[in-house]
Protein backbone atom coordinates (compact mmCIF):
# COMPACT_ATOMS: atom_id res chain seq x y z
CA UNK A 1 0.00 0.00 0.00
CA UNK A 2 1.14 3.55 -0.79
CA UNK A 3 0.18 6.64 0.49
CA UNK A 4 1.57 10.39 -0.37
CA UNK A 5 1.14 12.53 2.49
CA UNK A 6 0.84 16.14 1.38
CA UNK A 7 1.32 18.47 4.60
CA UNK A 8 -1.69 21.17 3.04
CA UNK A 9 -3.29 24.39 4.50
CA UNK A 10 -6.13 23.34 2.90
CA UNK A 11 -7.47 20.64 0.45
CA UNK A 12 -10.58 19.89 -1.34
CA UNK A 13 -11.97 17.33 -3.89
CA UNK A 14 -14.63 17.47 -6.40
CA UNK A 15 -16.89 15.25 -8.41
CA UNK A 16 -19.18 16.55 -11.37
CA UNK A 17 -18.02 19.77 -10.02
CA UNK A 18 -19.79 19.36 -6.89
CA UNK A 19 -17.11 19.43 -3.71
CA UNK A 20 -17.36 15.78 -1.69
CA UNK A 21 -14.63 16.26 0.61
CA UNK A 22 -12.33 18.90 2.46
CA UNK A 23 -9.83 20.04 4.93
CA UNK A 24 -8.29 23.38 6.33
CA UNK A 25 -5.41 22.29 7.87
CA UNK A 26 -3.38 18.69 7.74
CA UNK A 27 -2.85 16.02 5.25
CA UNK A 28 -4.14 15.50 1.75
CA UNK A 29 -3.30 11.20 1.36
CA UNK A 30 -3.46 9.65 -2.15
CA UNK A 31 -4.08 6.23 -1.37
CA UNK A 32 -2.83 3.16 -3.65
CA UNK A 33 -4.09 -0.18 -2.79
CA UNK A 34 -1.90 -3.47 -4.20
CA UNK A 35 -3.48 -6.01 -5.26
CA UNK A 36 -1.08 -8.07 -1.97
CA UNK A 37 -2.10 -5.06 0.64
CA UNK A 38 -3.64 -6.77 4.07
CA UNK A 39 -5.36 -5.55 6.73
CA UNK A 40 -2.10 -5.26 8.04
CA UNK A 41 -0.55 -2.90 5.46
CA UNK A 42 -3.26 -0.60 6.09
CA UNK A 43 -3.02 -0.49 10.16
CA UNK A 44 0.46 0.28 9.15
CA UNK A 45 0.50 3.36 7.37
CA UNK A 46 -2.83 4.16 9.69
CA UNK A 47 -0.36 4.55 12.31
CA UNK A 48 2.53 5.89 10.68
CA UNK A 49 0.13 8.79 9.21
CA UNK A 50 -1.08 9.45 12.51
CA UNK A 51 1.69 9.98 14.77
CA UNK A 52 4.94 10.93 12.14
CA UNK A 53 6.15 14.01 13.22
CA UNK A 54 6.05 16.20 10.11
CA UNK A 55 4.43 19.31 11.62
CA UNK A 56 6.02 22.71 13.16
CA UNK A 57 5.86 23.13 16.72
CA UNK A 58 7.07 26.59 17.61
CA UNK A 59 10.02 27.14 16.61
CA UNK A 60 9.15 25.78 12.90
CA UNK A 61 10.57 22.39 13.92
CA UNK A 62 8.85 19.25 12.67
CA UNK A 63 7.65 18.24 15.97
CA UNK A 64 4.23 17.87 15.96
CA UNK A 65 1.98 15.19 14.45
CA UNK A 66 -1.21 15.07 13.07
CA UNK A 67 -2.99 14.04 16.16
CA UNK A 68 -0.77 16.89 18.16
CA UNK A 69 -2.44 19.71 16.17
CA UNK A 70 -5.75 18.04 15.40
CA UNK A 71 -5.44 18.56 11.87
CA UNK A 72 -7.80 16.61 8.94
CA UNK A 73 -7.06 14.35 6.58
CA UNK A 74 -8.63 14.05 3.26
CA UNK A 75 -8.35 10.75 1.82
CA UNK A 76 -8.22 10.24 -2.20
CA UNK A 77 -8.23 6.61 -3.40
CA UNK A 78 -5.40 6.58 -6.28
CA UNK A 79 -5.14 3.75 -8.00
CA UNK A 80 -2.14 5.20 -10.47
CA UNK A 81 0.08 4.78 -7.53
CA UNK A 82 0.82 1.79 -8.47
CA UNK A 83 1.79 2.11 -11.95
CA UNK A 84 4.57 0.41 -13.45
CA UNK A 85 6.16 2.76 -15.95
CA UNK A 86 9.53 0.93 -16.60
CA UNK A 87 8.19 -0.86 -20.04
CA UNK A 88 6.97 0.83 -22.74
CA UNK A 89 5.14 3.65 -23.17
CA UNK A 90 1.74 3.28 -21.16
CA UNK A 91 2.02 2.49 -17.51
CA UNK A 92 0.79 -0.80 -16.47
CA UNK A 93 -1.87 -1.24 -13.86
CA UNK A 94 -1.17 -5.09 -12.96
CA UNK A 95 -0.16 -4.26 -9.65
CA UNK A 96 -3.66 -2.57 -8.66
CA UNK A 97 -6.16 -4.24 -6.22
CA UNK A 98 -9.42 -5.11 -8.27
CA UNK A 99 -12.61 -2.45 -7.02
CA UNK A 100 -13.75 -4.40 -4.93
CA UNK A 101 -10.38 -4.95 -2.74
CA UNK A 102 -9.16 -1.43 -3.33
CA UNK A 103 -12.80 -0.23 -1.79
CA UNK A 104 -12.23 -2.53 1.05
CA UNK A 105 -8.72 -1.67 2.55
CA UNK A 106 -9.11 2.21 1.20
CA UNK A 107 -12.37 1.98 3.89
CA UNK A 108 -10.03 0.18 6.39
CA UNK A 109 -7.57 2.98 6.38
CA UNK A 110 -10.36 5.65 6.71
CA UNK A 111 -12.06 4.03 9.40
CA UNK A 112 -8.25 3.08 11.00
CA UNK A 113 -7.52 7.11 11.03
CA UNK A 114 -10.43 8.12 12.49
CA UNK A 115 -10.44 5.45 15.10
CA UNK A 116 -7.55 6.91 16.30
CA UNK A 117 -9.41 10.31 16.15
CA UNK A 118 -8.57 11.76 13.00
CA UNK A 119 -11.41 14.16 11.57
CA UNK A 120 -11.14 12.67 8.04
CA UNK A 121 -13.14 13.78 4.66
CA UNK A 122 -12.80 11.27 1.62
CA UNK A 123 -13.04 11.65 -2.24
CA UNK A 124 -15.64 9.38 -4.22
CA UNK A 125 -14.18 5.73 -4.70
CA UNK A 126 -13.50 4.93 -8.41
CA UNK A 127 -14.94 8.30 -9.34
CA UNK A 128 -13.07 11.33 -11.55
CA UNK A 129 -11.99 14.04 -9.52
CA UNK A 130 -10.81 17.51 -9.16
CA UNK A 131 -8.07 17.38 -5.97
CA UNK A 132 -7.38 21.09 -5.40
CA UNK A 133 -4.90 21.71 -2.32
CA UNK A 134 -2.46 24.04 -0.81
CA UNK A 135 0.83 22.53 -0.16
CA UNK A 136 2.37 23.47 3.14
CA UNK A 137 6.19 24.06 2.95
CA UNK A 138 5.71 21.95 0.40
CA UNK A 139 5.90 18.95 2.62
CA UNK A 140 5.52 15.88 0.83
CA UNK A 141 6.25 11.99 2.00
CA UNK A 142 5.97 8.96 -0.13
CA UNK A 143 4.91 6.24 2.56
CA UNK A 144 5.28 2.38 1.24
CA UNK A 145 4.09 -0.43 3.45
CA UNK A 146 6.23 -2.91 1.90
CA UNK A 147 9.27 -0.94 2.67
CA UNK A 148 8.39 -1.18 6.57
Amino acid sequence: MIAVLQRVSRARVLVDGQQVGAVEGGLMILLGVDKEDSEEDSSFLVEKTAVMRIFGDGEGKMNLSLLDVRGGALVVSQFTLLGDWRKGRRPSFTRAAGPAAGQRLYQHFIEGLRARGVAVQTGQFGAMMEVQLTNDGPVTFVLNSRES
